[in-house]
């Protein structure tokens, strides 16, 4: 079997980027996509992905008939160490190359300064209204868009999530609640569980230890506390309507987001934040987890907004590992935009080699790590 494919960096993470034409119908995704990225296996070492969490995505393209969408695309987040696929959230990362594939592959004209291009995520129904920058109606010769957490330039794209709340769950609040009580690890937590572009549910960094003032250490004190977090994680699964049991929580959502306000020596920033993707602590921010901070910020009675209080201008500054990231709120025309801006770019162009039958390599390996 030989797939097109193109690689590509959307902001802080790298996905694979497929047609829907170009993947055989015949064969589930649940079982491609999962070879095709070498998994099962840590190191992904005889396909495609990166090993991590960050960089082990796929996205979908195709064109729908409605001429009100430029793209649909459906995002998958590929397992590592298990031969599995989750569906059930979108990559906002991973988002911001839509746009442009659209561009470069010429399904959208650019036109003007900055192209507008309304993409559509197949797993939540969330329509992302994406700007990608055209000085003079065509993208820059050489990328010139610089964005935190990555060291070299792409192009700037803007990503405008329309009125996101509650496209996973139906509500803002799934729990009916601004903030919630979850037993965990002999301990009651105060949370807030928000769905708006991701669902997350949101955990103050002093419950956990967490020194607010010195931010660089939060790491070690989260690392020593991730069975804790987990926990917390899956029941809130359960409680936001995602999991029937904590057992069947999925890896990728909800997602766990710890935050206080700025310590003393920080400047400029509204929140610091460490978020957590498939049981790690992320290296920057899922930018759909930061929609649903946005939110949380600005709706009285969560755990946020008890931070962040009435300050609250058109931009909420969120200090993250990779550092400052900005989000957005507008109105257009009656529909509220969250939003956040991006920089992306083609990495690869490429013909992926599936040499033997499918699944039967995962099989044998599985076979063979139970005998």
């Amino acid at each position: 079997m030989k797939i097109e494919a193109e690689w590509m960096r959307g902001g802080t993470s790298k996905c694979w980027v497929f047609e829907a034409g170009h993947l055989n119908d015949s064969t589930s995704l649940d079982s491609l996509l999962p070879r095709v990225f070498g998994s099962p296996d840590s190191r992904q070492i005889d396909g495609v992905g990166g090993a991590t969490s960050t960089t082990s995505k796929a996205m979908i393209l195709h064109r729908p008939a409605e001429e009100d969408i430029d793209v649909d695309f459906t995002f998958a987040q590929v397992g590592i160490e298990e031969a599995a696929v989750d569906w059930g959230s979108n990559c906002g990362n991973c988002s911001a190359v839509v746009g442009l594939y659209a561009i470069e592959k010429g399904w959208v004209v650019p036109s003007g300064d900055v192209t507008r291009i309304v993409t559509r995520n197949t797993n939540t129904g969330q329509i992302i209204v994406q700007r990608v920058a055209t000085p003079a109606g065509a993208l820059p010769i050489v990328p010139d868009a610089q964005m935190p957490g990555v060291p070299f330039p792409g192009y700037r794209v803007g990503l405008g999530f329309q009125d996101p709340a509650g496209k996973t769950t139906g509500a803002l609040l799934p729990s009916g609640s601004t903030t919630d009580t979850i037993t965990a690890g002999g301990t009651r937590w105060t949370v807030s569980m928000v769905d708006a572009g991701a669902p997350v549910v949101i955990v103050r960094a002093e419950d956990l230890g967490l020194d607010a003032g010195r931010y660089d250490s939060w790491l070690a004190g989260v690392e020593l506390q991730l069975e804790t977090l987990e926990q917390i994680r899956r029941q809130a699964a359960v409680r936001m309507g995602l999991a029937a049991t904590t057992a069947s929580a999925a890896r990728a959502i909800p997602k766990l987001a710890i935050a206080s306000a700025p310590g003393p020596a920080d400047t400029g920033g509204d929140l610091n934040v460490m978020m957590l993707s498939m049981g790690r602590p992320h290296p920057a921010l899922a930018i759909t987890g930061s929609i649903a901070l946005t939110l949380a910020a600005r709706t009285p009675g969560t755990v946020l907004h008890a931070i962040t209080g009435h300050t609250l201008g058109a931009t909420l500054t969120l200090r993250t590992p990779a550092g400052i990231i900005e989000t957005w709120t507008e109105d257009q025309d009656g529909t509220l935009l969250v939003g956040v801006d991006r920089t992306a770019r083609t990495i690869a162009t490429t013909i992926i080699h599936l040499p033997e039958a499918l699944g039967s390599a995962a099989e044998a390996h599985l076979a063979g790590a139970t005998h």
